[in-house]
């Protein structure tokens, strides 16, 4: 199983550099050296030479990328690395079909999937009035436990009232 380690954005520079959109929390998987695979079924990789933050941005160097022509090609494209657990980290279907439950164990539904958003993600819940869409943060998700399939959600007041939020858009159910 493959899991998304980033997405190439943009372009930086005129020799090859990009913007990459990291998507894992384990720093080992974009560091020099590392052979990340796109995600089209071609079976093309690419080795990090190098890595450097720039503001609030991580950008990447790939051996296989030698000009700004070659890195603009790439822009969108998924780079993949096998599966490893990673902490506090869970794969959509490690979390699909979880037991949703208050700290004090009362019900409040079933996940039954997670949308990624630009803050954080949202773990989605079935609930007997709809979706509710949950931010999954510590504050709010505090517990995930993978061998149970638990998830303990203290929501804020008015999350799960009578008026359950229907998730539209994208997401991996």
């Amino acid at each position: 199983m493959k899991m998304v380690a980033a997405r190439i954005g943009p372009a930086h520079g005129l020799r090859g550099e990009v913007i990459l959109d990291v998507r894992s929390d384990d720093p080992q998987v974009i560091s020099p050296g590392s052979i990340l695979e796109l995600d089209d079924g071609s079976c093309r990789t690419f080795t990090v030479e190098a890595t450097r933050q720039h503001k609030d941005r991580v950008l990447a160097f790939f051996a296989e990328i030698q000009s700004r022509e070659e890195a603009e090609e790439l822009r969108g494209a998924v780079l993949v690395v096998d599966a490893h657990d990673e902490a506090d980290a869970w794969y959509p279907h490690q979390l699909k079909g979880m037991s949703a439950r208050t700290p004090s164990g009362s019900e409040l539904g079933t996940v039954v999937g997670l949308q990624p958003g630009a803050a954080q993600d949202l773990i989605l819940v079935r609930t007997d009035n709809g979706k509710v869409m949950v931010p999954f943060v510590h504050q709010i998700v505090p517990e995930v436990n993978v061998e149970t399939a638990t998830m303990t959600i203290d929501p804020p007041p008015g999350l799960f009232d009578d008026q359950a939020v229907i998730a539209d858009g994208k997401s991996h159910e």
